[in-house]
């Protein structure tokens, strides 16, 4: 499902984004019916109870990140005497929408969080050639992407060739863990030396690597987890509805956000779908009963960490 989350063109245009994402609704709609009105966090969790219900225990335990940190806050909230140990790992704002939620936060966690990166691409200067110092590695990344946007890469036995858009997805999928820094260091190098026609059989290697699709399951479609986070995403809150005003959000995001050029604030599918058929769940804090009086309530909304396991099932 390439476009899941759309990158502005090299001018900052979104006209194409917001034709794909109409027609995204479109398809979604057709095929769904009425139905996709109720694909939403809080049915999620009522299924949830149906499992605890399933398997015959009084309470539910659970660890979520990213998504599962929403899912696990409402499923608290809605039979709170059902709730075991919960721990939920990752940053959520409860007091957010969906779209408010990725704009607000996208573009500034990829600023705090890419320097790490570039001080490790920076200390390789000798054999990497990005820069010598943070700002420079900046550029560096900035100039590549500007270019990717401009004349995508194509690699032998890859598709979709490599733009400007899928080198900031993945740089934001491996700047997730700490572990696939390196390989984010390697990845950049790589495609530059793509985007120049200069690949070398390493190169070839690492980008094969970066990009090699999961195993496929004959009992889990492959787009399921692209489509399930589409309808959730789209079926929870009501986003702004058409084009307007996403074109000027978007110019402002790239602006302030260079690295992620005007992605968290574009239009997605969600500006197109139909209602959501019930407001998000209020979630509760903290349980009644609890030291620090009464439970203040807020709506749930989620958080942005589980983008690499999205890419992973879009590509």
């Amino acid at each position: 499902m390439p476009g899941l989350f759309p990158c502005p063109a090299a001018d900052g245009s979104i006209a194409k984004n917001a034709a794909h994402a109409e027609a995204v609704a479109e398809r979604c709609a057709a095929k769904t019916g009425e139905n996709l009105r109720y694909y939403n966090t809080a049915h999620t969790a009522r299924d949830m109870d149906r499992i605890r219900q399933a398997l015959g225990e009084k309470k539910i335990s659970s660890w979520g990140r990213s998504y599962g940190i929403c899912l696990g806050a409402v499923y608290r909230s809605l039979f709170q005497d059902r709730t075991g140990r919960m721990a939920l790992e990752s940053n959520v704002a409860p007091a957010k929408v969906w779209a408010g939620q990725v704009a607000d936060t996208w573009g500034r966690g990829m600023a705090y969080r890419f320097p790490d990166t570039a001080r490790a691409a920076a200390a390789q200067a000798d054999a990497l050639e990005p820069g010598t110092d943070v700002a420079e590695v900046t550029r560096t990344y900035l100039a590549l992407a500007d270019r990717l946007d401009r004349g995508p890469a194509r690699l032998p036995g890859v598709s979709p060739p490599l733009d400007g858009a899928m080198l900031r997805n993945m740089t934001y999928a491996l700047l997730l863990e700490n572990d696939a820094l390196p390989v984010l260091v390697n990845f950049w190098k790589a495609a530059e030396n793509l985007s120049h026609g200069s690949a070398t059989a390493a190169d070839t290697q690492v980008l094969q690597q970066v990009f090699a699709a999961p195993a496929p399951s004959a009992e889990i479609p492959a787009d399921n987890q692209a489509t399930m986070f589409m309808a959730l995403t789209c079926g929870d809150a009501a986003w702004p509805e058409g084009p307007d005003g996403y074109a000027a959000r978007t110019s402002a995001d790239r602006e302030r956000w260079p690295l992620t050029a005007g992605t968290p604030a574009n239009i997605w599918a969600c500006a197109f779908w139909d209602r959501p058929a019930e407001p998000a769940v209020e979630v509760v804090l903290r349980a009644a009963g609890t030291r620090g009086g009464p439970a203040p309530r807020r709506p749930c909304r989620r958080g942005w960490t589980g983008l690499a396991g999205v890419l992973r099932s879009v590509r």
